[in-house]
């Protein structure tokens, strides 16, 4: 009786694709360190004059983030190939052994895409309105009487929030002159 490991896998890629299924966590790895250099690239290029801003500036906080974002990066990816790896966690109520439900993902990937869509030329309420509902109704909510009001209301807070206390200005679209 031959075993898994009795089968000569030559150069037929078995062995390389067993080590990446192992060191399967290097795949965030990446993607931090592609993450930490948007960041700095963004922070670094950005067109600012600091004497008008003071020494900390707009630039500081992003370039933290970023480095940050490299240093975890590289730990994490010497901590995988020293043999560290993650451990489930045991309160999930997760049944790993189930498919991915392909369905949500794609429903919410369409709502944030219509979102930033819209986002323009309706303005950030109506946009964030669409979206908070269509992320409940993604999620399963399919409480038609109540969730586009709470929908709104949240669209309007958030928007009220950053637009008028942090001074972030928000597009309000049509109804840029009642709000």
């Amino acid at each position: 009786m031959t075993t898994q490991t009795d089968i000569p896998t030559a150069e037929t890629g078995g062995e390389r694709r067993s080590w990446l299924r192992e060191h399967s966590e290097l795949g965030v790895c990446v993607l931090l360190l592609a993450l930490g250099v948007l960041v700095l690239t963004d922070a670094l290029t950005m067109d600012v004059d600091i004497a008008q801003r003071g020494p900390v500036g707009p630039k500081t906080v992003p370039v933290v983030v970023g480095a940050g974002l490299l240093v975890i990066a590289a730990l994490l990816a010497v901590d995988v190939l020293r043999g560290g790896r993650g451990q489930a966690e045991g309160g999930e109520d997760i049944d790993l052994s189930e498919p991915a439900d392909w369905r949500t993902v794609l429903l919410l990937a369409g709502v944030f895409l219509g979102a930033a869509v819209l986002i323009e030329p309706l303005g950030f309420p109506v946009a964030g309105a669409l979206l908070f509902w269509g992320a409940a109704f993604a999620l399963g909510s399919r409480r038609i009487d109540r969730d586009p009001l709470i929908a709104a209301g949240l669209s309007l807070v958030t928007y009220t929030v950053f637009n008028n206390l942090l001074g972030v200005p928000l597009p309000g679209g049509p109804l840029m002159g009642v709000l």
